[in-house]
């Protein structure tokens, strides 16, 4: 107990140190007589419980929730000691909670349509609608009417640390008493959250309309190497365009040069304003010089833009900052808080594998393939899967005369499970959870919040149908929504739905994109090209998601930087991990590519859940290639992400016997190029 009133002596602290912050109102004395009391009328009870619950409570009570003697009566009234009585209150409480979240998430889902799905050009009430929410008031709701404290009183929190330690001792339904524990641990301000809301639309919708008109690139030469009516969103549009030229023998190298200088100038803001997401102008990305009718004209850069967005987020989760008093911090919220790792765990997994031997050894192993030096886009290489031997113009015939439309994907989804093994049935029920949609932007899963709700699967289709870049991303999406529907409708306690972290659902989404071919009906095999193809994967995207923590702990170190500022330092950040990890082994120093993603933009810290989902993709895969058959691989999927929330460590362990880890990739690589 000690312990337990040493922590709340300092989230007081911390809380009444702040301005603006209500002060609280119970001090440690007031929280030591009402465990007294509590253990005089249940001498029984778990200790360790009580004490917990009391604390936080006190912790997070201030003078608008009551006086202290209206504390100790509220603690006295409302604690469970009984088992029996506290499970009867977790179950109703799960009911009411999805009801609440399942209600929440599909008025965001209705008010955001007009921004998201492909359709008529947004109107500025679009924009505002889809930046509203009605919700942002409703935890401050739930403490005000007391149901906030009722579950921390019987539900506590436990810390990263301590869920560590202890987990492996616990039932499902402990396990499932715990998330409930995590629902409350701060009280931010309805406003607050209403800005955070608005700077993550900003940046949304900023982000959906940022496309590159291909056919008005032109080289110095005033020759188009794309077609006409071409448009491609950054960065993913972009990518997979660099990775569908290695098999284009013509004017591959020619075009890939030429994306790659798109992108640098995306980041380092030289790109003309006017030439995105519009076609009224020709530009010539290798000199940088744009035309109208032919004619050269001066056009403004893009300059800072990109960067104000992220400055938006930034000044949005400082302003929460003070209201979180465990995790007080945007960063210790996305790694210990959403992530469940620390930020050194995760930039030490990621440095182990960037700065290994193995990277050369592959490196050496695609220059040979390619039969010239590597560029610095070559970190896209794409020639270790099967479908770089095939042209993407016969693929894209293919999807585009099967899903015309988004219907024809969501009506093909049971035979799509079904090729991968799932049960008739299983693969009718799952795919009856999924409903799929055209996307204004690149595409993405939305999950179900509660089980009454379908996951919604947002994916681009042009006049023609779909092409095959847009399936490729449309089946990666499709793994997020069987995660989705498994581990909410088939799930033992409400509060375990889900994942430990997003890298688990972007593993599952991973291992449905690398069978791809396989739904189309081409031979397809997972095999140490898969195994390459992963590794060289992780070496790109840690590098990319080093850039965005690097980006993260510069601006909390530098809080009242200008979006200039900002700017200046992310290309040098980006430089830095180039020059120290990938120049070596890819030549050209000072390239700022790793800083191109979209995400930056649009979700602050979400990138090193790649690089996670693509460590637990490599041994997830390592683990089904134990499976016999692919009614086996089905049936270890339905097992796998049944276990729910757990932290990222005690689920792996309980899915294939191992931590996460990158080690087991590095020693199949040493026996692949061997």
């Amino acid at each position: 107990m000690k312990n337990i009133l040493a922590l709340v002596a300092v989230i007081m602290m911390i809380v009444t140190g702040t301005e603006k912050v209500d002060a609280r109102a119970i001090d440690n004395g007031r929280v030591e007589v009402a465990i007294a009391q509590l253990k005089q009328q249940y001498p029984d009870a778990d200790c360790d419980l009580m004490s917990r619950g009391v604390a936080q409570v006190a912790a997070l009570w201030n003078e608008n929730d009551g006086s202290a003697e209206q504390f100790g009566e509220f603690v006295a009234e409302n604690f469970v000691a009984d088992s029996a009585a506290r499970h009867e209150l977790f179950e109703k409480l799960c009911k009411n909670y999805e009801v609440l979240l399942g209600t929440q998430n599909q008025v965001a889902v209705q008010l955001s349509l007009p921004t998201i799905l492909a359709g008529p050009e947004p109107a500025n009430i679009d924009y505002i609608m889809s930046a509203f929410n009605p919700y942002s008031h409703l935890w401050n709701d739930l403490y005000e009417n007391k149901v906030a404290f009722i579950t921390i009183l019987n539900f506590p929190n436990y810390t990263l640390v301590e869920k560590n330690s202890l987990s492996a001792n616990w039932s499902r339904a402990e396990w499932a008493y715990a998330r409930m524990g995590d629902m409350f641990t701060s009280r931010v301000p309805a406003q607050l959250n209403k800005e955070a809301g608005q700077a993550n639309a900003d940046a949304e919708n900023y982000i959906a309309s940022y496309n590159i008109m291909m056919g008005n690139l032109l080289t110095d030469k005033g020759e188009r190497l794309f077609p006409k009516d071409m448009v491609l969103l950054s960065h993913w549009n972009l990518r997979d365009e660099i990775k569908s030229n290695y098999a284009n023998h013509v004017n591959g190298r020619e075009k890939q040069e030429m994306v790659y200088r798109v992108m640098e100038h995306i980041v380092n803001g030289t790109i003309p304003a006017a030439v995105v997401n519009n076609a009224a102008y020709d530009w010539a990305p290798m000199s940088n010089r744009s035309y109208a009718d032919g004619a050269e004209i001066a056009l403004d850069a893009e300059d800072t833009r990109r960067y104000e967005h992220i400055l938006g987020h930034f000044k949005a989760m400082v302003k929460i900052d003070q209201y979180e008093p465990q995790k007080p911090t945007g960063i210790i919220r996305n790694f210990e808080g959403s992530m469940e790792v620390t930020p050194q765990e995760i930039e030490d997994l990621f440095v182990n594998l960037v700065s290994s031997p193995q990277v050369k050894k592959v490196a050496k192993l695609i220059k040979k393939r390619l039969g010239r030096d590597l560029r610095p886009y070559d970190i896209w290489y794409d020639g270790f899967k099967s479908r770089s031997a095939i042209s993407e113009d016969e693929l894209t015939a293919l999807t585009r005369s099967k899903y015309p439309n988004p219907e024809a994907f969501e009506k093909d989804m049971p035979r799509m499970l079904g090729v991968l093994g799932f049960e008739s049935a299983d693969a009718d029920f799952i795919a009856s959870k999924i409903k799929v949609e055209g996307a204004r932007g690149s595409g993405h899963a939305w999950g179900a919040a509660s089980r009454w709700e379908k996951s919604l699967l947002r994916t681009r289709i042009g006049a023609d149908g779909m092409d095959y870049k847009g399936y490729n991303i449309a089946v990666h999406e499709f793994g997020h929504n069987v995660e989705q529907t498994i581990d909410l409708y088939n799930i033992d306690h409400f509060t375990l739905s889900g994942v430990p972290n997003t890298g688990f659902t972007e593993a599952l989404a991973f291992v449905f994109q690398k069978r791809d071919l396989r739904l189309l009906g081409y031979d397809q095999k997972v095999d140490d090209n898969t195994t390459l193809d992963i590794f060289w994967g992780l070496y790109e995207i840690m590098g990319v998601s080093l850039v965005d923590m690097k980006m993260w702990q510069w601006l909390y170190a530098n809080p009242d930087a200008t979006a200039a500022q900002l700017k200046a330092a992310t290309i040098e950040i980006a430089r830095d991990v180039w020059n120290k990890y990938y120049a070596p082994v890819l030549g050209e120093k000072n390239a700022t590519i790793l800083a191109c993603y979209s995400h930056m933009v649009n979700a602050p810290m979400y990138l090193p859940n790649y690089p996670f989902g693509h460590i637990i993709e490599y041994q997830l895969e390592a683990h089904f290639a134990k499976c016999g058959t692919d009614a086996q691989f089905a049936a270890e999927i339905n097992r796998i992400y049944r276990l729910g929330r757990l932290t990222p460590n005690e689920w792996m362990r309980q899915a294939v016997g191992s931590n996460v880890s990158t080690d087991p990739i590095l020693h199949a690589i040493d026996a692949i190029v061997k």
